[in-house]
C-alpha cells in the first residue's frame, strides 16, 4: 500500500476537495484561535491538507513537537508558530510531493511568523521506520499526527517509534479515522477507500488494545464526529460500516492503571492557560472549570500532574487510600455526538 498511498496523495490528490468523504475538516470547524495561525500559511500549503481533525494541544511554547505525515505542511507551520522561536516542530512524510510544497514555502513562513531563525525541519521517510530517520530517543514534548496512522500497514511500529522517543510525560496527541466494527478485506484491500483513509481504519476497541501493547495504558478520547462517505459508489463498497473522526491523546506515564480508580483526589484549574481561562479540556470526560473542585481517578491526576500541564493546577490529595473504582467507568462505544461530558466527577 505504500505505493498506492504515495500515488494517492502525490499525485491523485491535488486539493482538499479532491477527497470524497467528509473527513477532512472544513473551515466552520476550525476554532477562531487558530484562524490568525492559518491566515499566515501560504495558500498552496492549506489547499493540500487533508487531515481530520484538530491537532494542536495547548501549553506547547518552547516545546519540540513531531509532526507524522506532515504533508504540505499545514499543521507543521500551525505548530510551528505554537512551539515559537525557541520551539521546534520536525515535519516527517513518505510523499517527495507533498513535502515539496513544504520545503517550498519554508523562507516564506519563516518571514511571515516574524522569526529570525527557521524552526522547521523535514525529513523524507515512513512513520514506520522512525528509527531511520536518525531522531534521538526521548528527545520530543509532543508527537502529533493528523489522518496519517490510518494509512500505516504497521501500526504497532508506528505507536512503538512514538514511546521511544517521547520524553518521560510527553504525549501522543493525534486525530485519525476509525471504524465502529473490523474492516473486512473487501474494503481495506480497496485502493481508492485505502486511499481516503477508510480501508485502513482501525476498529477503536482494537486501537485501545494496541496503544495500551505498545505502552500507552490510558487512551483518552478528546472528540470525535461521524463520517460520511460523500460519493455514491464509494459508499456502496462500504457494506455499512460507521466511520469516525477521534482525537486521542496518549501519555507517556509507566505504571498507568489499567481502571479508573478512586483514591480521593481532586484537582483544581487556576485558568491561567491562555486561550482556556475558563475551563480545560482534558478529554471528552474531564472538562475542568477554573477554580472548581474537580475529583479525578488516580491516572488522570499523574496526567495532570506528571507533564506540562502541571504548574497550571493545584492538587487535593495523593495515593495513601485506595476507595475502588469510580462508578460509572465502563465499556461501549466510545464515540458520541456532542461537546465534552461535564460531569465532576471521573469518567
Amino acid at each position: 500500500m505504500h505505493d498506492h498511498v504515495k500515488e494517492y496523495y502525490g499525485r491523485h490528490l491535488q486539493r482538499t476537495a479532491d477527497l470524497r468523504t467528509t473527513a477532512c475538516c472544513d473551515a466552520s470547524q476550525t476554532p477562531d484561535w487558530l484562524k490568525p495561525l492559518l491566515a499566515r500559511i501560504h495558500p498552496e500549503v492549506t489547499a493540500r491538507y487533508y487531515g481530520c481533525g484538530l491537532v494542536c494541544p495547548p501549553l506547547l511554547a518552547g516545546c519540540r513537537v513531531l509532526d507524522l505525515g506532515c504533508g504540505a505542511g499545514r499543521d507543521l507551520y500551525a505548530l510551528a508558530q505554537l512551539v515559537g522561536e525557541g520551539g521546534q516542530v520536525v515535519g516527517v512524510d513518505m510523499t517527495e510531493e507533498q513535502l515539496a510544497v513544504a520545503e517550498r514555502h519554508r523562507d516564506y513562513q519563516r518571514q511571515a511568523f516574524g522569526f529570525s531563525r527557521d524552526n522547521v525541519e523535514l525529513r523524507l521517510g515512513y512513520i514506520e521506520r522512525l528509527d531511520e530517520l536518525g531522531l534521538a530517543e526521548a528527545s520530543f514534548d509532543v508527537v502529533v499526527s493528523n489522518c496519517v496512522v490510518n494509512l500505516s500497514p504497521d501500526k504497532d511500529a508506528v505507536l512503538r517509534a512514538v514511546l521511544r522517543l517521547l520524553k518521560p510525560g510527553g504525549e501522543l496527541y493525534f486525530s485519525d479515522v476509525y471504524a465502529d466494527r473490523r474492516v473486512p478485506s473487501a474494503v481495506r484491500d480497496d485502493p481508492v477507500l485505502y486511499g481516503e483513509c477508510l480501508g485502513g481504519a482501525l476498529y477503536w476497541n482494537d486501537f485501545l488494545q494496541l496503544a495500551r501493547r505498545q505502552g500507552f495504558a490510558d487512551p483518552r478520547l478528546v472528540e470525535d464526529r461521524p463520517i460520511a462517505v460523500t460519493d455514491p459508489a464509494l459508499a456502496a463498497r462500504t457494506q455499512g460500516i460507521g466511520f469516525y473522526s477521534a482525537t486521542y491523546r496518549l501519555f507517556k506515564l509507566e505504571g498507568l492503571e489499567p481502571a479508573c480508580e478512586d483514591y480521593g483526589q481532586a484537582v483544581v484549574y487556576r485558568g491561567d492557560i491562555v486561550g482556556h481561562e475558563q475551563c480545560f479540556i482534558l478529554d471528552k470526560h474531564h472538562r475542568m472549570d477554573a477554580g472548581r473542585v474537580f475529583p479525578v481517578c488516580g491516572n488522570t491526576w499523574r496526567m495532570l500532574q506528571e507533564t506540562r500541564l502541571r504548574p497550571h493546577f493545584d492538587f487535593i490529595g495523593d495515593f495513601s487510600r485506595h476507595y475502588g473504582v469510580f462508578a460509572g467507568c465502563g465499556g461501549g462505544l466510545p464515540f458520541t455526538a456532542g461537546n465534552p461530558e461535564t460531569a465532576a466527577a471521573c469518567c
